[in-house]
């Protein structure tokens, strides 16, 4: 199978999985500060500058193994805010960097603990509410955050509930606990005194499509998200005096994806729907000129990820699709769009390619919102399908409680740069396209969920895309699974597997799932199999990869982090010895410093320099030589170096 893809440049793999230039930009509620992540001394730190001198720039946070990812702004302005853990195990911290002083204090100082911001304030901004699980770690308890002195106060001790919903005085308004449907109640909480019965519910139907989405800032209106009654989730206002509900937007293909509301006031200004792609509709006329006069400058996608409490400044990213993400300052008072920064110059002008929306159909009707990227000069004619047949990965998402999106991703470029198609399908159980969809999904982990991920591998044959001989699953978390499932259960149709942080007993994985998520285990139960029953366990057990692991008869690669506290390392450990103990081929990769997937882009790189010289292996595309990344890592190769081209040799240098 001749690859045209081989022709174009090699994009290195440090371009695409590398620390970005800068990233998450930010402005000060106050809009006198800017911030982003960039690195520093090679490890992504929070930096700060003013924002009319973007040059005097300075790093405010020191991390020194593992990137800072999330971070965000004290209401007040006068201290940036982070959170990190040790290792991948998933205990979020909460630190806090003073502006004027540089100095860094952990704001939750305890062990084994893992915050949750409850509430934040437009009117309180020295203060917010926080979740904590140091006292209990299945439940969090609500304490009061004083931000510029540290001190905490417990405003209500949790025994119960899964989580809470405050209004803009920081006062609790609702608990939320889940019921033995499978679904959650919602408490009213009137003077931090919680009610003796719910004033509403959801079943297992509408667990994952409906949830309240906060106040405005006056306390009068609640939102919702909302299935109930519907298939997609709804945006729904109520008036909290009177309880009467009204539907702001629902979208017959898609639920209610996102919402702007003013900095102020809290009301929601603008919302979107994301069935193949995102689309947003203002309500307030101001806001839906702005959107209008950015669509008429930005090619490809664009949001606001940062606004200035006054609204005069928003941060705003550009996917352009085929060329790195850009990031802007617009000044809506002004009339200007000023460049803030490009997160990957490194790829301007790579080769990058195409992402095409797929609606393809499953066996019994059902539609499968799809993407698919093609190898650059593969597709002359930019139909969406090449004119040959090249080799292809169906790049599997996790969750399954979760959904493949439109735009640029990383992963699906990599793959077609080295001359794959790449197909990401969003199966029966993915989130977004109504409940309906998603419960479609309930029991069928390694069933039906699966025969939509094989259909969509046929469409792909039958439509010249690929060949019945030439296709890879790879996924990571359920994804992961899915390529365990593949390669046991429908072992005749991919020609190999990259499974990343999968579970391969469902029976263990359940038993093992962090004390935090004990609330919803009733909900994993009714839709994956319930381990109390003899029917669930069964179930269980058949869906299960480990106990076909003797069915494997084509390559497999494996990665796990030592410390993921969702799929714990056994679920790797005790697929590869199955393995061996049939005498069939594998390769593990372990990274002792790492959770549910890898954060440190050593780690990462080193597992992408060994998945792409294992597909090379495997399915002949092409790949860079592994060389010092897995040195450079704290990988450690457990079993079956000598699988994948290259791999022996790097070990040995």
């Amino acid at each position: 199978m001749t690859n045209p893809a081989h022709a174009a440049p090699l994009i290195p793999r440090e371009d695409l999985f590398g620390n970005p230039t800068r990233s998450a930009g930010r402005l000060s509620p106050d809009g006198r500060w800017l911030s982003w992540l960039a690195p520093k001394d090679g490890v992504m730190n929070v930096w700060l500058a003013p924002v009319d001198d973007p040059a005097a720039a300075r790093a405010m946070t020191s991390a020194t193994e593992r990137p800072i990812r999330s971070y965000f702004w004290a209401p007040d302005s006068r201290s940036l805010l982070y959170i990190q853990d040790k290792g991948g195990d998933e205990n979020f911290l909460l630190y806090g960097i003073d502006i004027a002083s540089g100095k860094e204090t952990t704001l939750t100082p305890f062990e084994d603990t893992r915050v949750q911001i409850v509430g934040t304030s437009e009117n309180i901004r020295d203060r917010i509410l926080v979740g904590l699980n140091n006292r209990d770690p299945r439940y969090h308890d609500v304490h009061m955050l004083d931000l510029n002195t540290g001190q905490l106060t417990l405003v209500l001790q949790n025994d119960a509930y899964a989580g809470f919903l405050a209004d803009d005085n920081l006062d609790l308004r609702m608990a939320l606990r889940p019921n033995a449907a499978g679904g959650m109640d919602f408490f009213p909480i009137v003077d931090g005194e919680i009610a003796d019965e719910p004033a509403e519910s959801t079943g297992l139907e509408d667990s994952l499509t409906t949830q309240p989405a906060g106040f405005t800032t006056d306390g009068k209106t609640m939102y919702w998200i909302d299935s109930r009654g519907r298939n997609t989730a709804a945006l729904i206002a109520q008036d909290v005096a009177t309880g009467e509900k009204t539907v702001i937007a629902q979208n017959d293909k898609a639920d209610i994806g996102g919402a702007l509301t003013d900095p102020r006031t809290g009301e929601i200004e603008a919302y979107s729907f994301t069935y193949l792609t995102t689309e947003w509709t203002a309500i307030d006329p101001e806001i839906g000129s702005a959107l209008d006069w950015l669509d008429q400058r930005l090619e490809g996608e664009f949001g606001i990820q940062s606004r200035t409490e006054d609204d005069s400044k928003w941060v705003v990213w550009n996917d352009p699709l085929t060329a790195p993400v850009r990031t802007f300052i617009y000044d809506r008072e002004a009339g200007t769009l000023e460049e803030f920064y490009v997160s990957r110059p490194e790829l301007e002008g790579a080769p990058l390619q195409p992402m095409h929306p797929l609606e393809l159909t499953a066996r019994d009707g059902l539609t499968l919102p799809s993407y698919l990227t093609l190898p650059p000069g593969s597709d002359a004619d930019g139909d969406g399908v090449p004119e040959a047949p090249v080799p292809m990965v169906l790049l599997v998402h996790g969750g399954p409680w979760a959904r493949d999106g439109y735009g640029y991703d990383s992963q699906h470029q990599w793959l077609a740069n080295r001359g794959y198609a790449v197909l990401s399908v969003n199966f029966r159980g993915s989130t977004g396209f109504g409940k309906e969809f998603i419960s479609a999904g309930d029991l069928e982990w390694g069933r039906k969920m699966h025969d939509d991920l094989i259909d969509a591998v046929d469409w792909a044959i039958e439509s010249g895309v690929t060949a019945p001989d030439k296709v890879a699953i790879m996924g990571g978390s359920y994804g992961g699974y899915a390529t365990l499932a593949g390669l046991t259960f429908t072992p005749e149709k991919f020609a190999c597997g990259v499974d990343i942080v999968g579970p391969s007993n469902l029976e263990t994985l359940l038993e093992t799932i962090p004390p935090y998520w004990a609330p919803l285990v009733e909900q994993f139960h009714q839709r994956m199999g319930d381990p109390d029953t003899p029917e669930g366990l069964a179930l269980l057990k058949e869906r299960s990869p480990l106990h076909s692991a003797d069915r494997i008869t084509k390559p497999l690669l494996i990665g796990q982090g030592a410390n993921d506290p969702r799929v714990k390392q056994a679920e790797s450990d005790q697929i590869v010895a199955a393995m061996q103990e049939h005498g069939i081929p594998v390769t593990y990769v372990l990274f002792p410093d790492e959770g549910h997937g890898f954060a440190r882009p050593a780690n990462n790189i080193a597992f992408t320099a060994i998945s792409e010289n294992f597909l090379a292996t495997c399915l002949g595309g092409r790949a860079e030589p592994i060389g010092d990344t897995v040195a450079a890592s704290s990988a450690q190769i457990v079993e079956g170096e000598e699988f994948v081209q290259g791999l022996a040799e790097a070990l040995a240098d």
